[in-house]
């Protein structure tokens, strides 16, 4: 049953990434943004199998959408982790492949009122990236910690302290994952081309998916923050560039993954800029941080809080339609995934 599992979580990622390269070739011949390619952040987070199932948000727009308007969004993330730590008191094995597919929906419902759903579904299974991590860790010059030495295609995310197993899971499969109700309201909109931009955001999780599978926490999370950008016309033909930042808090309700030792407060933030040298793509690189989810640990993966580089562009497929694609690295080493792939199919409506 777990190898069959196996076989189709493993091809519905396969499918995912085919899908997102035909939507590509489909829409490569279209004509593009009449109007200059909004540079906002990308719509992921870390992916660690202990945090992705919080309500931790992506920093999202500095613009909510517009009375009557709105957007979608199908965020796929593939996220690789390998961390394994034992001391006397202590064992920590992240050994697994994780995939995130994020149905998401924004909508206007005022003047400067936003309001949205997210619906993700979790898949884990035992990796098909391995060798693709190792020579780009290798390629880089970047270290690879134990991953040479350890058993490819294996999926066991295991915790144990003082005797007493308090995290087991091994089982490949997909499942719903907690619910997210989102809110945005403008704070400050200057109304220009190339605008500064000030939101206030709020998302509230729901405990829908399974703790045990990993696929959610089994806790009612409440996220608030800011998220502000300024954008900036080049001259000539330059185009245009923008910086953007996020920062907030996260209040969690007591959850059934390691609640010993989980923290019911957390910060974050997102520092980030993007260029765009014409109206069909943009580049853009953001860091992406918080603080520890968990405490009463020797190791430092759970003692501290994680950030990562993010790093890709976006591309225009249509005036309505564009795609973000993303490789992010662990900053601070076994806080998060070593490396993660994120893909953002988004349409305005």
């Amino acid at each position: 049953m777990t190898s069959r599992l196996f076989s189709l979580t493993r091809e519905l990622s396969i499918r995912t990434m085919l899908f997102t390269v035909v939507v590509l070739v489909a829409f490569a011949g279209r004509p593009c943004r009449a109007e200059p390619l909004a540079i906002t952040p990308f719509h992921t987070f870390n992916q660690s199998p202990l945090v992705q199932i919080y309500g931790l948000p992506a920093a999202e727009s500095a613009v909510v959408q517009p009375s009557g308007k709105g957007c979608t969004l199908v965020a796929v993330d593939v996220a690789n982790s390998y961390l394994k730590r034992e001391t006397t008191r202590e064992a920590l094995l992240l050994d697994g492949e994780g995939e995130r597919i994020t149905l998401a929906l924004r909508y206007g419902v005022g003047r400067s009122l936003e309001l949205g759903v997210d619906v993700p579904f979790v898949a884990y299974n035992g990796g098909i990236f391995d060798g693709f991590i190792e020579d780009w860790h290798e390629f880089f010059g970047l270290p690879q910690g134990q991953r040479p030495n350890a058993p490819k295609g294996q999926l066991r995310f295991a915790y144990a302290k003082d005797g007493r197993q308090r995290l087991e899971m091994d089982q490949a499969g997909l499942g719903i994952g907690d619910l997210r109700f989102t809110g945005g309201w403008q704070l400050y909109h200057d109304g220009g081309e190339n605008p500064v931009a000030l939101a206030l955001r709020g998302s509230l999780k729901a405990p829908t998916g399974s703790s045990s599978r990993l696929t959610g926490s089994g806790s009612t999370d409440l996220a608030l923050w800011l998220t502000g950008s300024s954008d900036y016309a080049l001259p000539g033909k330059w185009g245009h560039a923008a910086v953007f930042a996020a920062a907030g808090g996260l209040a969690m309700s007591d959850g059934q993954v390691l609640k010993e030792q989980r923290r019911n407060l957390v910060g974050f933030g997102t520092l980030g800029s993007g260029w765009s040298p014409a109206d069909s793509f943009a580049l853009k690189a953001q860091l992406s941080g918080h603080s520890a989810f968990y405490r009463d640990s020797e190791f430092s993966e759970l003692n501290s809080g994680g950030m990562q580089l993010i790093f890709g562009g976006t591309v225009a497929l249509s005036s309505r339609t564009t795609l973000d694609i993303a490789l992010s690295e662990d900053v601070i080493v076994g806080a998060s995934p070593d490396v993660a792939l994120h893909l953002g199919l988004g349409h305005q409506f």
